[in-house]
This record gives C-alpha cells, sequence and structure tokens, in this order.
C-alpha cells in the first residue's frame, strides 16, 4: 500500500517545518507530501535560505492564488497529484503525536472503510472549554460509523475531519471525490456520500495529533457562519440530520464539566460563545435571506463570495 500526505498551506510559518520532520520519522513512510500552498511568496519567504528541497527531498509543491482557493477544489488538486493507494489529507498546523500516527491511522482503511480520521488533542495552551470539547468530539475510545448508525448518531455519523484524516484512493474515485465547490465541511459532505453509498467511516483514536484553537468571540461567530452557509448549500446531506441537537448536547456536557471543576466563572464566557457559535450558525443557514454587504462582513472567507 502506498501512501502519499497532502497539506493545503496559506501563510505557513516555521511550525511547517516541525510537522514535515515529524511526518518523516513515522513508522510508515510516505511517499511523496503535497503541499498546494496558496499564493507562492508566502512560501518562499519561509523557505527562503534554507535549501528546502534538499532537506525535504519526498515534497512537492503546487502553487494557487488566494482567488482559486476552495476547501474542496483545492483538496481535489492535491489528490490529481497523487498516484498513492491512499492519501492523507492534513492541515498545517496539526503536529503528529508520535511516530505510529500513519501507521495507526491507514490500518483502518481496509474493506468497506472509506475514510479514518485521527483523533485531535489540545495544545498546552489550550483554553480549559476548547480542552474539554476537544474531548468531547475526540473521544478515547474508536468507532466505525455506518447507515445503521444514524438514528442514534445523527449528523455525527458523517463526523470527519481532513485535519488528519486518511481515504482509499479506489473508493475516493468510485465516489466522484471531494465536492468541488464549498465553503467549509468538504471532509463531512465526502464522508456522507460515503456512508450513503454503503461504506464506513473509522475514527481511530490512537492516531492522534495535536490541533487546538483558542478562537474569539466573533471568529466562532464567522467560523459558524460559514458552517451555516456549507449546511444550508448541501441539503442533500445534511437537511434530514438536523445538527442543533448535537451542539446543546455539548452545552449540557461542557457545563456539567466546569461545575464539577469548581469553574463556574468560566460559564459566563462560554454562554457567550455559545450564543456566538449558534447566531453564527443560524445566520450562515439563512444566508440567502441576508443583504450582500452582511454576507461579507459575517463570512470569514471573504474571496468565495467574490468567486
Amino acid at each position: 500500500m502506498t501512501i502519499d500526505i497532502i497539506i493545503p498551506l496559506y501563510k505557513p510559518g516555521k511550525e511547517l517545518f516541525a510537522l514535515l520532520d515529524q511526518l518523516n520519522e513515522q513508522s510508515v513512510q510516505a511517499e511523496n507530501i503535497i503541499l498546494v500552498n496558496t499564493e507562492e511568496k508566502y512560501f518562499a519567504q519561509l523557505t527562503y535560505g534554507t535549501r528546502f528541497f534538499d532537506k525535504y527531498k519526498n515534497v512537492k509543491v503546487h502553487h494557487l492564488s488566494k482567488k482559486e482557493f476552495d476547501h474542496g477544489r483545492t483538496r481535489r488538486m492535491g489528490v490529481r497529484k497523487s498516484q498513492a493507494d491512499v492519501f492523507v489529507m492534513m492541515t498545517q498546523d496539526a503536529i503528529p503525536a508520535d511516530n505510529l500516527l500513519l501507521e495507526r491511522l491507514t490500518g483502518q482503511l481496509k474493506g468497506d472503510v472509506a475514510v479514518a480520521y485521527a483523533r485531535q488533542l489540545p495544545a498546552e495552551d489550550c483554553d480549559v472549554v476548547e480542552r474539554y470539547t476537544r474531548s468531547f468530539n475526540y473521544p478515547a475510545e474508536s468507532r466505525v460509523k455506518s447507515a445503521e448508525d444514524l438514528p442514534q448518531l445523527g449528523i455525527k455519523t458523517f463526523f470527519c475531519s481532513n485535519v488528519c484524516a486518511a481515504y482509499q484512493r479506489a473508493i475516493y474515485d468510485e465516489l466522484g471525490g471531494f465536492v468541488r465547490k464549498t465553503i467549509f465541511n468538504e471532509d463531512m459532505i465526502y464522508a456522507a456520500g460515503a456512508v450513503k453509498a454503503g461504506y464506513k467511516i473509522a475514527y481511530e483514536a490512537q492516531a492522534c495529533v495535536v490541533h487546538s484553537h483558542n478562537y474569539t468571540h466573533m471568529q466562532q461567530l464567522h467560523r459558524n457562519f460559514d458552517l451555516g452557509v456549507s449546511q444550508a448549500e448541501h441539503p442533500e446531506v445534511f437537511a434530514n440530520v438536523p445538527s442543533e441537537s448535537e451542539g446543546l448536547r455539548m452545552v449540557k456536557e461542557v457545563t456539567r464539566y466546569l461545575r464539577t471543576q469548581k469553574q463556574l466563572n468560566r460559564l459566563p464566557h462560554f454562554y457567550v460563545q455559545c450564543f456566538c457559535k449558534y447566531a453564527g450558525f443560524l445566520l450562515g443557514k439563512n444566508y440567502r435571506k441576508l443583504p450582500a454587504k452582511w454576507v461579507l462582513a459575517l463570512t470569514s472567507n471573504k474571496d468565495y463570495w467574490e468567486k
């Protein structure tokens, strides 16, 4: 089984070197690491004088402009550059927790498992609420999900994350690949199509990357606006599996956790964060009813709308 890794880049920092170093120390090696970089000047600024391609001989770089970037199309472009049996999608800010990440993740791609995604662990500077929500979305127990789980899991059946996920190329080609145009959620849209076609989604809790964010309230609103837009634009995936109930369950779980940890002072901040998330999500789902200038003010991806 041959493996390639595909990583979209935008304004990469020095953490890219740490990521590439760790990927090249994995127990199972990738033949190629394909970087799909947005705006060549940022990559050139980072790598100038580093003899980058002498050190990372298995790295291939392909550049595109910011106006060409799209969550779906850019990843499709990366996959077209690969001939491997398995490709692993990653983001530039996800760092392998150990040298067994690729071995454990790709080991799940057997039979009718179309995609396997990794567990995301919080970084050291991670906020207490974000730390707990990581464990809520990425628990310690592995699981394989299929259409049979829809009555119990609802939208969680389709949950998948291209922060770190491995795909069977043959199934990917059969299903037509990532959606060509989407503001967000290309991974879940693909996973939903795979489940509806009779394939399975594996969550491998032993394959771990360190990845978390301390978003501000406004960043959460913008992010969730785009999330709502992606759901509104793909009713064939999301219309019959609403996500609000899962969000409410998370609110209850985090509230319970903060109370047991005697951190009640964190609750007001958390509830404001939840309000911003839900407000952004609702506005995004109803974006067609909003004035164009509102949409541009609420989105985190203005280029998507200009295209």
